[in-house]
């Protein structure tokens, strides 16, 4: 009887069929888009999580063989920058001190909005044998960049 009323020649999709499939699309971008987003965030620290942890062989190197700390980053490693990184410095805790900091600052922008400006510090206080990474509470504008001597960009 329903086939009598469509006719046999119509096909296609309902009104309310096509709703639905809207409505799927919109929550499944719903969910992917922030996590998408965190994806790219965890992307963009990673380079600099990597250009700190490159030059740590290098500095705990120069510490042992000369007693003392490189008195800037760019002394023990090339690259103090990166395509999301803005800079990437050293703080000693004074020169023959075992402790230091590596500081990293990320760019203010073309990278994601949840990580401009933010910072990382890898710190050692045993002459190089361990490490610690975190958060740094420095950010570009509070890094004071002539004190480190890199430039921000």
């Amino acid at each position: 009887m329903i086939q009598k009323l469509r006719g046999s020649n119509e096909k296609g999709f309902t009104l309310i069929e096509l709703m639905i499939v809207i409505a799927i699309i919109g929550i499944l971008a719903a969910v992917a888009i922030p996590a998408y987003q965190d994806y790219v965030a965890r992307a963009q620290v990673s380079e600099a999580v990597s250009l700190m942890g490159g030059g740590k062989a290098p500095l705990v190197e120069y510490f042992t063989d000369k007693g003392t700390w490189p008195a800037t980053f760019s002394n023990v490693q090339s690259s103090d920058s990166g395509a999301y990184t803005s800079a990437v410095w050293l703080k000693s805790e004074g020169s023959t001190s075992d402790s230091a900091t590596i500081f990293a600052i990320m760019k203010t922008s073309g990278i994601n909005k949840a990580i401009q400006t933010k910072g990382l510090t890898m710190h050692t206080a045993d002459g190089g044998e361990s490490w610690t990474c975190e958060a740094s509470a420095t950010t570009a504008s509070a890094s004071g960049a002539g004190a480190v001597g890199s430039a921000i960009d």
